[in-house]
């Protein structure tokens, strides 16, 4: 579904990404682990273009995205949950969800599937984002990014400073999304268990490399937590 070959980015003097190269299959999920600083988020915005890419290519179903500004890859089926959520916090629940509907031209009803997922926005469509936890947010992050149907869902660090009930219902979501074999999606986590729990293949970064990789079936026997803490 996505191929990344090659992907170097700098600032000002500092290597930052060093030929990063892997692919996001559908019907899976791809778990990028990693320290802070090694070059994580830098490399999820180099796939939706909020970044330009120094070198390399990034392809979306055969084809080169390399050069499309992000909107042109958020049309294709490119969607993306940031660290930190960003939702708009003045707007209601439905407004932020309506935003979601922006790359999809002509569309003005949300996907009945993403109250499905999660229920509680349902009860607080009329809410600001403002007034929910945390943890409501970020379903409120993820449920924008599913209003355009993508076909790629990418998500940095979704359990970012949630509590646990809800971390686990994410986890259910996207187990859900992967288990219709269609989408693909592109998890960056640094929670252990919770990458464990649902990666169908793995990638650790360090200072801006891919140092190992696998299945996830396998990432205990391959020791890869206590490479996350060197």
């Amino acid at each position: 579904m996505l191929a990344i070959s090659g992907i170097n980015q700098y600032y000002g003097g500092s290597h930052i990404l060093r030929d990063v190269s892997f692919e996001v299959p559908a019907g899976a999920c791809t778990t990028i682990l990693g320290r802070n600083g090694v070059g994580k988020t830098t490399l999820l915005k180099c796939l939706i273009g909020v970044v330009p890419t120094r070198s390399g290519s990034i392809s979306f179903k055969g084809a080169n995205i390399t050069s499309l500004p992000p909107y042109e890859r958020a049309r294709l089926g490119i969607g993306y949950v940031p660290q930190g959520r960003e939702i708009f916090p003045r707007l209601t629940v439905a407004e932020n969800l309506e935003m979601g509907l922006a790359p999809k031209r002509g569309r003005s009803k949300l996907p009945s599937r993403i109250f499905e997922m999660f229920p509680v926005l349902k009860e607080m469509l009329n809410r600001r984002g403002g007034d929910l936890s945390g943890g409501q947010q970020q379903q409120l992050a993820i449920g924008r990014a599913l209003a355009a149907d993508p076909k790629v869902l990418i998500l940095d660090e979704p359990t970012e400073g949630i509590q646990p009930s809800i971390i686990k219902d994410i986890g259910n979501v996207i187990a859900t999304l992967t288990k219709g074999g269609e989408m693909a999606v592109l998890l960056v986590e640094q929670y252990y268990d919770f990458a464990k729990s649902l990666a169908d293949h793995y990638l650790v970064m360090s200072r801006g490399e891919i140092v190992t990789r696998g299945l996830g079936r396998d990432m205990d026997t391959e020791n890869v937590k206590a490479r996350l803490a060197l």
